[in-house]
């Protein structure tokens, strides 16, 4: 058994595909219509063939009560690993990415937070190599 696909809950598809691809620099894996939503997902570009992340829509009704309880905790959605942390930051914040936790070290880990402006935190993380 592995991880085929994981999701997160976007306010607007459209947006999360545009931020996902454009200032992320993930990649379009599916975007397929289904009536008033899409099935869309998108994969990095350093493993195209490995997890898929979905952009569910937050339809649900328990969707959007759940992910403003996080946000307003300070607790991200998800996280994605990252190999240089500090460059990550440097360069979406170049692009206008809101952080509410700049870079930090915790242990082996260097870890800060996002805004993905689909109503969600996302935690960057860099591991250290031991």
């Amino acid at each position: 058994m592995k991880i085929a696909m994981t999701s997160v809950l976007v306010d607007d598809q459209e947006k999360a595909l545009r931020f996902y691809t454009d200032v992320l620099g993930f990649q379009t894996r599916h975007d397929v219509p289904l009536g008033t939503h899409r099935w869309i997902s998108v994969v990095s570009p350093q493993s195209p063939d490995g997890v898929e992340l979905v952009l569910e829509p937050d339809a649900h009704p328990a969707a959007r009560p759940f992910k403003q309880a996080l946000v307003a905790d300070g607790i991200p959605y998800t996280a994605f690993a990252v190999d240089d942390l500090q460059a990550e930051f440097t360069r979406l914040s170049g692009l206008g990415v809101t952080f509410t936790q700049e870079p930090l070290q915790m242990g082996p880990a260097t870890t800060a937070v996002l805004d993905d402006t689909c109503g969600n935190l996302i935690q960057l993380i860099q591991i250290a190599n031991t």
